[in-house]
């Protein structure tokens, strides 16, 4: 058994904001009380489990004196690269990083090799992810082998444990194809996530049509490849009624484009990137191919919109869009490196520094689109705190700083390693165990 005692429970899905103790009996949360009211009962419900043959059976404490106590952190975007990439991730690894950084729920991603655009992969990965300690989700393609062309066979890979549908790190060009996906992914009452930037308005990936790309010699990728298509899939979801998301949006114009349509009662939600709201097109001057991702860093009239779509409810999730890669490929030139960086391990700590600490957001806020949100919207048991619920838990103090000088992912594509960063995780607790525990 484990008591978590003094903490501040933080839980954005019951509105509890409060010094409370938690005990832990199994995968569960036994009860919550006042802060020394469940000593008793601990010790009570150990004697009891001896009393009934268990051969032995400890005590755990934790003091979280001083710490938030939120419900782990629920990412409905990751990047795990398997099968078929695992020089720049695997599961195993992906989940250690995730750990850390207070997530214990997290939806893999298809572009893999093989995609997963059938039962077999989703049920291997799956299988997989429950040995990691966190809780592993799947995507199912939309379309077979991530071509755009032929639908998957969407009720089977809900069967096999799909969360949700998406082709990401490829756009659905075809509007034939995403109509059909559309109705059949509102029968089977599954979200379609997006990847919005449409290729013919694209020269060179990665970097925002702007001043820095003329400066690197590159054309780069307009805002109209992803304004064009939140708009198309906004008119589609609105005809089939089906649910969509747009991924790691980037551009003013799709912010106030989903602002309008959630006014209409269009089903459209939105997840927004912690680089996103933290950084624009300028880091590319910085970090290079560091600051490479699709969409790109845009200007800071993008990051500002982002920001207030995150206050006013437009956007409804941060996700990271974890997305690992090897060294020597992000040391390529900026136009042959591959887009993406890694994020699990800096997300909180980047939505603290950037929307919490500046105003924008309360930390209770800041935990509802991190937590209970995407927890929601995906249909998982995850992103609160309750008697008889899962244990699933984030030890943290907002306060303290702390230095992103090493990470548990097998990547480190990221431009924030050597910050000094708020938002301290000591413990990460998932079903019960901590998986996750600070060195300090």
């Amino acid at each position: 058994m484990l008591i978590i005692k003094n903490g501040r429970i933080m839980d954005p899905a019951t509105g509890t904001d409060g010094l409370y103790d938690i005990l832990i009996d199994g995968d569960r949360i036994a009860s919550i009380g006042l802060c020394g009211s469940l000593d008793e009962m601990a010790r009570e419900a150990v004697s009891m489990k001896l009393m009934d043959g268990a051969q032995s059976e400890d005590l755990t404490e934790i003091d979280a004196t001083g710490c938030v106590v939120a419900p782990g952190l629920v990412d409905g975007h990751v990047h795990f690269r398997d099968p078929g990439f695992t020089y720049k991730e695997d599961i195993e690894s992906g989940a250690k990083a995730a750990a850390k950084g207070g997530f214990t729920s997290v939806i893999m991603m298809g572009n893999t090799n093989p995609h997963m655009d059938n039962p077999g992969t989703i049920k291997d990965v799956l299988e997989r992810g429950k040995r990691t300690g966190i809780n592993v989700y799947a995507c199912g393609n939309v379309t077979m082998d991530m071509e755009g062309k032929e639908l998957t066979p969407m009720e089977k890979l809900v069967e096999a444990g799909v969360v949700l549908f998406t082709d990401d790190g490829k756009p659905l060009t075809d509007e034939t194809v995403m109509e059909k996906a559309c109705v059949e992914a509102a029968r089977l009452d599954k979200v379609v996530s997006l990847h919005e930037e449409d290729p013919k308005y694209i020269t060179n990936n990665g970097i925002n049509a702007g001043e820095v790309a003329e400066s690197l010699g590159l054309k780069g990728s307009p805002r109209d490849a992803e304004i064009s298509m939140v708009k198309r899939d906004i008119d589609i979801a609105k005809r089939t009624g089906a649910t969509i998301v747009v991924q790691h949006i980037s551009a003013a114009e799709s912010v106030e484009l989903i602002r309008q349509a959630r006014r209409e009662w269009v089903k459209v939600f939105a997840e927004a990137t912690p680089h996103h709201f933290t950084l624009t097109e300028d880091a590319v001057r910085t970090h290079g191919t560091l600051a490479k991702m699709n969409p790109p860093l845009r200007l800071e009239s993008d990051r500002l919109a982002i920001i207030e779509g995150l206050k006013d409810g437009t956007i409804d999730m941060i996700a990271t869009d974890h997305a690992p890669h090897a060294k020597e490929e992000k040391d390529k030139p900026f136009a042959q490196a591959p887009s993406g960086i890694t994020g699990l391990e800096t997300s909180l700590a980047l939505g603290i520094r950037e929307l919490v600490k500046p105003g924008h957001m309360s930390l209770m806020e800041l935990l509802a689109v991190m937590t209970c949100n995407p927890a929601s919207l995906y249909g998982i048991d995850a992103g609160a705190i309750r008697i008889g619920g899962s244990a699933d838990l984030v030890i943290f103090n907002p306060d303290e700083e702390w230095v992103f000088d090493k990470s548990l992912s097998k990547s480190l594509n990221t431009p924030f390693l050597g910050e000094r960063l708020p938002g301290k995780i000591y413990d990460t607790i998932c079903r019960g165990k901590v998986v996750y525990a600070s060195e300090e």
